[in-house]
Formats: C-alpha cells, sequence, structure tokens
C-alpha cells in the first residue's frame, strides 16, 4: 500500500474494503475477517487471532504490513478505537464475551449468545443513523412494489421484513426462487419499485445477480451487508451491520431488528400519505 498508515478505524476499513480484491487468497481471508469481526481484531493477541482464522501469525503481521503498519500490535491500536468510542458497558460485554471460549453448560452457553445479541444491538444503535432508516423507509412507504431478496443465513431476516411489510398493507414480495423460478421472480422488478437485499459473507451469488439486475433497471435500492462490497455498494442506502460471534456462530439479532424498524417506519409513512391530515394534527 502506498502512503501512511491509516489513522482511524473508518480509513482502515474503507482501505482494506476497497483493496480486497486485489489481497492474496490468504490475506483476503483475514480481510475478511478483520470487516466481519473487528473486535476481534482490537482484543485478541496475534497467536489466538490467526489460529481463528486458520492462517500462520506470520500472515497476520504481512497483513498489517500491507496497509501500512510496522506490525500487528500498531494496527490493532487502530482497531481498538472503535471499542474505545463506544459505551464502556458495550466495551466490557464485547471483553467479556472474548474471554470466556469453549463453554459446555448450556446456562454458560446461552448467556454466551444472550451477550453476543446485546452487542449487536449496541453497535447497531451506535453506527446506524435514523435519518439512514427514514431515507430507506421513505423509499419503501412510496414503492410501487417492495421486492425482498436474500440467501442461505440472511434469508430469515428478508422474510421477517417481507412479513411485516405485507402485515401493513404494503405491497411486498419476497424473492424465495420456489421451483427455480428466481429469474422469472426477478423479471417483476421495475424502476418504480424498491429492492432490499440482505447479504453477508461470503454471500451468494444469485443474491448479487438480480442485485445487479434491479440496478440496471433502476429501481430503488437498499442493501444490509455486513462488509461494504459491490454491487451493494452502488445502492441508494447501504446499512453495514456486525453481528457478534459466539465460536463462530452468528445470529441474525441486529439485521432482524433493523428490518422490523424499517417496516414499521415505512408503514408510518405510508399512513401518513393516506391520511395527510394526521400530520397537520
Amino acid at each position: 500500500m502506498d502512503g501512511p498508515a491509516p489513522e482511524s478505524y473508518e480509513t482502515l476499513r474503507r482501505s482494506i474494503a476497497s483493496q480486497r480484491n486485489d489481497l492474496s487468497k490468504r490475506l483476503r481471508l483475514i480481510a475478511d475477517y478483520a470487516l466481519l469481526d473487528p473486535s476481534a481484531f482490537a482484543l485478541r493477541a496475534v497467536a489466538g487471532l490467526a489460529a481463528e482464522i486458520g492462517v500462520a501469525p506470520s500472515a497476520i503481521i504481512r497483513f498489517a504490513q500491507h496497509f501500512g503498519y510496522s506490525g500487528f500490535s500498531e494496527m490493532q491500536n487502530v482497531f481498538r478505537q472503535r471499542l474505545e468510542a463506544a459505551a464502556p458497558s458495550y466495551r466490557d460485554r464485547v471483553h467479556n464475551l472474548e474471554q470466556h471460549g469453549g463453554a459446555d453448560a448450556t446456562d454458560d452457553m446461552m448467556r454466551r449468545f444472550i451477550d453476543a445479541g446485546i452487542a449487536s444491538l449496541k453497535d447497531l444503535q451506535l453506527t446506524i443513523s435514523p435519518d439512514k432508516i427514514d431515507e430507506a423507509a421513505g423509499f419503501i412507504a412510496d414503492a410501487r412494489t417492495v421486492h425482498v431478496l436474500a440467501q442461505k443465513r440472511t434469508f430469515p431476516a428478508a422474510a421477517y421484513l417481507a412479513y411485516n411489510l405485507a402485515r401493513l398493507e404494503m405491497p411486498a414480495h419476497l424473492f424465495d426462487g420456489i421451483g427455480g423460478m428466481l429469474e422469472q421472480q426477478s423479471n417483476l422488478m421495475g424502476p418504480d419499485d424498491v429492492v432490499v437485499a440482505i447479504s453477508f459473507l461470503p454471500g451468494a451469488q444469485t443474491t448479487a445477480d438480480v442485485f445487479s439486475l434491479a440496478l440496471d433497471k433502476g429501481a430503488r435500492t437498499v442493501a444490509i451487508v455486513d462488509v461494504p462490497r459491490a454491487p451493494y455498494v452502488h445502492a441508494d442506502v447501504v446499512f453495514e451491520v456486525v453481528e457478534a460471534s459466539v465460536e463462530n456462530f452468528r445470529s441474525l439479532t441486529a439485521t432482524i431488528s433493523l428490518a422490523l424498524v424499517l417496516a414499521i417506519r415505512a408503514g408510518t409513512f405510508s399512513a401518513h400519505k393516506s391520511n395527510p391530515q394526521d400530520e397537520r394534527q
């Protein structure tokens, strides 16, 4: 990397995301992990981090040096800025979660997943702008049809968003691909519609393909991702959601909460459009 090493977490995150595709396979694996779980990079020693990712410690050091740092410790200080900017209770929860691995007892495992969910929700509260939520909700409220798109792990969040929009009597269409009809379903998209895509690494290629088609058709687009990447970075509104992990298992606590808020805000805007006198009262 040319130039000085990034001094802020946001600058570093953007550098990693923009250079990801140019990295070697091993460094790309580290980059994905850094973007997906920055708390681990802030809190763990290089040996433990390397073991979890499945690379040699020297690869972590090369990764840091690629971005202009003298070594991993210097890069780790930048990752720690993200936690230091958060509320102390969030930092303590994340630290506690990382320090108590390998739990066998059911009550301890349940506590760790609950703590991870709380950490994810706190991160959502700290990083997602209410103005951005209202912008996306406004697009949804104005749409002829809202197409909701996700595959694999993120599909439950998409189904929940479509369910709530339908309950609010808004025209919602869930891309389910049943019977191999995903291509035919994608033909329903138009410039008066909104497409909401939810995609977390490693991501489903079918989701990316349909989302790219939505961009080509001129539809309004909203993306909920864990790591900003093509084609989702070209959406009208992009939400970056980080779900905390327990033994590499990640729930959808924050993602589903965001989906619910989007549906409720869109329903509120839609109701105001139908009854404009409500806003004057």
